[in-house]
């Protein structure tokens, strides 16, 4: 697979948080791709979860990023040439059950790991992996821009925006030399797809309620996200990292990876599309007291278009079904297509003649 100008085969690649439903779908790609992977995160925590279905074979290290020297060991024993870095606790409402762990994973962690990388001879590129809550909401009917003011409500939001200050703190201190490796922040909008089985999210707690022959229960039901396939996040993060390892510097910076306007949509708006590909599936509207959440969030990824030339493959109403073949063909036959999906994406997108995909 000879994409991104084939820059990733052979090369070291460390991905923390590969135990994740963004991390697995990455190194499973990272290894199409002829990359030499490692690993570093916790153990999952959900049973089933993709990575232990992908059963991919690489440098697995089950290591907490809030505990430094083991993490500089690992650095320093795997010696990568780019990093990506999604270890986080990516949760909203377990961020207010348990915010010092959300602060110290999502800020600790990133610090940590950024001083790890200090002196790492081979490295010469870091992703860090954040989010599109990041920005400081203010409910706006636009997208928030790469130039916008960080902040967050929620302790997941906060912690975020600090992760992406860290980074910024550390290319300004310390990687800013010739020889320095290029960091730069990357902010997806709302993932989803098949393997994600994540507590607290739309899709994931969709099934499992359907599993269950139950009803699931909506918090937000007018609640607008940006909703993207997680292959789109990572093609852009992987059209990136191709940028840093060829030393370009005017591309460390933060970038956003969002779909089109018609992929921001509410919530019920989603449940909706993915009723008509699973007519089984049901929900209904909590009565309860819920914890603050933004009603609008939209990114603004013009940046990355018109610089990187990236741009999403997949509308939402393709997203939904995918999303929704992926389990369906998890639940009925317990076959897992992630390969599968990942070539139909590829050659979408060699079709559409996009940059990254010419092979």
């Amino acid at each position: 697979m000879k994409l991104f100008g084939d820059i990733y085969r052979g090369k070291r690649v460390l991905v923390t948080g590969h135990t994740g439903f963004k991390g697995s779908w990455l190194v499973l790609w990272l290894q199409e791709l002829g990359a030499e992977v490692t690993g570093i995160a916790l153990a999952p925590e959900a049973h089933p979860n993709h990575w232990e279905l992908l059963n991919l074979a690489i440098n697995d290290r089950r290591i907490d990023i809030r505990e430094p020297l083991p993490l500089e060991q690992a650095l320093e024993e795997s010696q990568p040439e780019i990093i990506f870095h999604l270890a986080a606790q990516p949760l909203v409402r377990r961020a207010y059950k348990a915010p010092l762990e959300t602060w110290t994973t999502n800020v600790i962690g990133t610090a940590n790991l950024l001083e790890a990388c200090r002196g790492l001879a081979a490295l010469r590129a870091i992703i860090a992996i954040t989010t599109d809550k990041c920005y400081e909401n203010r409910e706006w009917p636009w997208g928030y821009r790469e130039n916008d003011r960080l902040g967050g409500h929620d302790p997941y939001s906060a912690s975020k925006a600090g992760a992406e200050l860290v980074a910024a703190s550390y290319r300004s201190a310390f990687f800013n030399t010739f020889s320095s490796p290029l960091l730069a922040t990357a902010r997806a909008g709302n993932v989803i797809g098949g393997g994600d089985w994540s507590e607290d999210r739309l899709i994931p707690d969709l099934i499992r309620t359907h599993g269950a022959d139950s009803s699931l229960e909506i918090r937000s039901p007018l609640a607008t996200r940006p909703w993207q396939h997680v292959l789109e996040s990572l093609s852009g993060y992987l059209v990136l990292g191709q940028k840093l390892l060829a030393g370009d510097i005017a591309f460390a910076e933060a970038w956003n990876f969002g779909p089109d306007i018609e992929g921001n949509r509410t919530v019920v708006d989603v449940l909706e599309k993915m009723r008509r590909q699973w007519p089984s599936l049901k929900w209904h509207l909590t009565e309860n007291t819920q914890p603050h959440e933004s009603m609008r969030l939209h990114l603004d990824s013009t940046k990355a278009r018109t610089i990187l030339r990236w741009q999403p493959v997949w509308d939402l109403d393709t997203t939904l079904v995918k999303t929704a073949e992926w389990y369906r063909s998890w639940l009925e036959t317990k076959t897992i297509i992630s390969r599968e999906q990942l070539g139909t994406y590829i050659a979408d997108a060699i079709r559409a003649k996009y940059e990254w995909a010419r092979p």
